[in-house]
């Protein structure tokens, strides 16, 4: 009988720990489980007496938050203090920066899937479709990235001009001072549809549209700032850059040495004016050699306590222009031959008004909050912008090749070595599109997501060098030699630059993911930090022992469900949908729990130590990423309608996220300073081994096929990138050649079985064809067709060929003779 009571205790106490319920609930069922025993267990009076008291004891204790602060929680408040290291105020706003979204749901161990699925994705207007079909199609038209990337090394004047006329710098500007106003998903696709063409003219779009003077003055100037120098910037007859990274200041840009001193001095005519002196060395700073306005981050200084008594005002931002003297910018660096503008600037003894500090003076010192709150539109929109549009390029160029080009008298992507590839650049792509839609989406609906747009900013940046290598490799020479008809060796180039910016990728795997993460989207760890920091003696015990007992329950819960679930390998998981995405809902739902629990876990045993393992943070970042990837990826294949036809690429996708989940979290228990604590994860989250695995070969081979043939999935895949409808364009010429290649197949397959039935002789190309004429074979309009063909995949396989010095190029290029060759097997 007391076995059976024990197990009623445990089923209801585990019953309420995964569905997180109250500790009040909790307490009541004890205590009516022990009120049964009492009135039909026929137990000692004494026994049920001491067990009555014990419970009564520990229920008032966790219950009654007055005594539960004074034994229990005030006591751990006073040790927390001593032990934790103070946050410093640029630590502070770096983690309070932006707002927490579907992160704080991945990171509960209980998403709730609903909400996800309830997310009204953007979609554009009619006047950002108009603008799309027609200033950006047009743009995307003009551009010759062979002129620019190897002729010019710049955008030529009328690509300039244009982009300036037709409002390119002021899309996220409002009407009101001349601008678009466009939502962040627009911003996107215009990014996204020129990276497909040109990654030097999409950087040189996106740049004022991300971070920089424009973003900054809408958020935090003031009214004389905005309105005269919006409209200046929306026109585009002022070229803004924005200057934060120095040689001394790269990752760790609040150590930078450029400074500016209050001081009085002479401005526009005017002497003994309160303003500020400055000093910098910039570099890396895009747009920068040709901008008329600069945006500037600097350390302001008071000495003379011109301004009150603080010394040290703190990093401030200014807009200056380029034209005063001191300024030195011009001198250009040279990206990996991308061609945009980048270059450093220098400012000696620059002195400006305070009336150029963005927002007046009530934003001295308040530089770095403004940066860290302005910095998700380049993480979460230019760059994965960027970074989908060269997926969708690799698919369709790269998925056409493989069809068009032969080997051993079959088409390249019929091979499974090719196959394997393939499905990755398809997949990758589905999965990274559905994340820029989202992500995208979240800013139009007014988050500021910094913890997704650091994942974003990571992952697509990361998928996209995967991708990109996969299509060289496919494309072979191809690929590697330079020129006009090369679509993707600009873009392979261009890789380490989006690795590189906006927070390089290590950084941002390492420290900022996780680091921000497991502190803002965690439910009660930035309560506590808070509470341990505040002076005030009384709110904090009170928001700490809130939150330390909450932090406690979310705990015992999440590893409640993370052993539930792997026990159940996830089927107690609430289903979510009743299509082929549940399975995928659940076992999320259960790595969900799992990853809380080891954070959880992680952050109990190794305390401010965790963010000096950067392996171990790494780890746990990977795991958050991918819980969103696949999230963004069941939400994309919901909201398209659960298109069978592209059930391959969701499946390959998603069981792509959650083995990498598993091995990210493998890797954590694997190398857990703790090898006790570490065996008990192993067992608790993983019950069974590893269940999850990569796709395997028969899936990979359904999405690479998706790739080799024109078809709604291939156009919804790659929608949104530029395809040229001008003949000779290198695009425009492998889509014609794939439909020209399919439909010459089977004419082709006819003359080889003639040649193999003793109908025709062995023979070249072109006397082959008479031949299959002249014997009925084929007919004249099937012979027409395949010359066509052949000469279309000519075109394709050509390589660009220069003169000796690489200045001229050969005539040779893109021969569409049909050469003497035989036709065998």
């Amino acid at each position: 009988m007391t076995l059976l009571w024990l197990i009623l205790l445990l089923a209801g106490s585990i019953t309420i720990a995964y569905f997180r319920k109250s500790l009040l609930l909790w307490t009541l069922m004890f205590g009516a489980v022990l009120a049964i025993a009492s009135l039909i267990g026929g137990y000692n009076e004494i026994v049920m007496a001491v067990v009555w008291f014990i419970f009564i004891v520990f229920a008032t204790i966790l219950n009654l938050r007055i005594i539960r602060k004074h034994l229990v929680s005030n006591r751990i408040l006073v040790i927390f203090r001593k032990i934790m290291p103070q946050m410093s105020e640029t630590e502070r706003d770096a983690i309070e920066a932006g707002t927490v979204w579907w992160d704080a749901d991945l990171f509960s161990g209980y998403p709730d899937w609903s909400k996800l699925l309830d997310i009204n994705v953007s979609q554009l207007s009619r006047e950002e479709l108009d603008f799309l079909a027609g200033p950006v199609e047009e743009l995307c038209d003009m551009i010759d990235d062979w002129k620019i990337t190897h002729e010019q090394q710049d955008l030529p004047q009328e690509i300039w001009d244009y982009i300036k006329q037709q409002g390119f710098f002021g899309m996220i500007t409002p009407k009101k001072y001349g601008g678009k106003e466009f939502s962040a998903l627009m911003h996107s696709a215009v990014v996204m549809k020129i990276a497909s063409r040109s990654i030097a003219t999409a950087v040189t779009v996106m740049v004022p549209n991300s971070l920089g003077p424009a973003e900054l003055l809408l958020r935090y100037g003031d009214s004389k700032q905005k309105d005269y120098y919006l409209p200046r910037l929306a026109k585009g007859e002022e070229v803004p850059c924005f200057a934060l990274t120095g040689p001394e200041a790269g990752s760790d840009a609040s150590a930078m040495p450029d400074s500016g001193v209050i001081c009085y001095g002479e401005y526009d005519g005017k002497k003994d004016v309160l303003g500020i002196r400055l000093n910098w060395d910039k570099r890396y700073i895009t747009l920068g050699p040709v901008a008329s306005l600069l945006g500037l981050a600097f350390k302001l200084y008071d000495p003379d306590h011109l301004l009150g008594s603080k010394e040290n005002i703190g990093i401030t931002l200014a807009l200056i222009p380029t034209n005063l003297p001191g300024i030195t910018i011009g001198e250009r660096h040279n990206p990996l031959n991308i061609s945009f503008q980048n270059g450093p600037t220098q400012g000696n003894d620059v002195f400006i008004s305070l009336d150029m500090v963005i927002g007046g003076k009530q934003y001295l010192g308040k530089g770095w909050k403004m940066l860290m709150d302005c910095l998700s539109a380049g993480r979460a929109i230019s760059l994965p912008a960027l970074s989908t549009g060269a997926g969708k390029l690799a698919c369709r160029s790269t998925g056409a090749y493989s069809r068009i080009r032969e080997q051993f008298h079959m088409p390249i992507g019929k091979f499974e070595g090719i196959q394997e590839p393939l499905a990755r650049i398809a997949a990758y792509t589905y999965m990274m599109d559905a994340a820029r839609r989202l992500t995208a989406s979240a800013v139009d609906q007014g988050e500021q997501p910094s913890v997704i747009s650091a994942i974003v900013k990571y992952q697509l940046t990361e998928h996209m060098r995967r991708l990109v290598n996969d299509a060289m490799d496919i494309q072979g020479g191809s690929a590697i030699c330079l020129g006009p008809g090369n679509l993707l060796g600009r873009v392979y180039q261009a890789v380490p630059i989006s690795i590189t910016v906006e927070g390089a990728n290590i950084l941002t795997r390492s420290l900022i993911i996780f680091g921000q993460g497991a502190i803002r989207c965690h439910p009660y760890v930035l309560d506590e930090l808070k509470a341990v920091s505040d002076t005030d003696t009384t709110r904090a015990e009170s928001n700490f022992d809130k939150a330390l007992f909450g932090h406690i329950g979310f705990t015992i819960s999440n590893a409640t469900r993370a052993i539930i679930l792997g026990l159940t390998n996830s089927r107690l998981a609430d289903p979510v949908t009743t299509n082929e995405s549940s399975y995928y809902f659940k076992h999320l739902s259960r790595l969900s729990a799992a990853f809380s629990f080891i954070t959880d876990i992680s952050m109990l045993t190794l305390g401010g130590a965790l963010k000096r393992k950067e392996k171990l943070s790494g780890r746990l970042a990977d795991a958050l990423s991918f819980l969103y990837l696949a999230s963004a990826t069941l939400k994309r294949y919901q909201d398209d309608g659960c298109q069978s036809a592209d059930l391959p690429l969701m499946k390959w996708s998603c069981d792509y996220a959650l083995f990498n989940i598993q091995q990210a979290l493998m890797g954590i228990i694997k190398n857990f300073p703790n090898k006790l604590i570490a065996r008990l994860l192993r067992i608790l989250v993983f019950p069974y081994g590893r269940p999850y695995h990569m796709p395997d070969d028969d899936m990979g081979e359904e999405v690479a096929s998706l790739l080799l043939s024109p078809s709604e999935t291939r156009d919804r895949l790659t929608e949104g990138m530029h395809v040229s409808t001008i003949s000779g364009d290198p695009m425009h010429d492998i889509d014609e050649a794939l439909k020209l290649v399919i439909a010459a197949d089977p004419i082709e397959k006819r003359i080889r079985d003639a040649v193999k039935g003793g109908k025709l002789g062995e023979n070249e190309i072109p006397m082959l064809l008479t031949d299959a004429v002249n014997n009925n074979i084929i007919t004249e309009q099937e012979l027409r067709l395949v010359h066509d063909a052949i000469n279309a995949r000519r075109r394709v396989i050509g390589v660009d060929a220069f003169s000796a010095d690489l200045q001229h190029r050969s005539k040779e290029y893109g021969n569409t003779k049909i050469r003497a060759v035989r036709l065998s097997g």
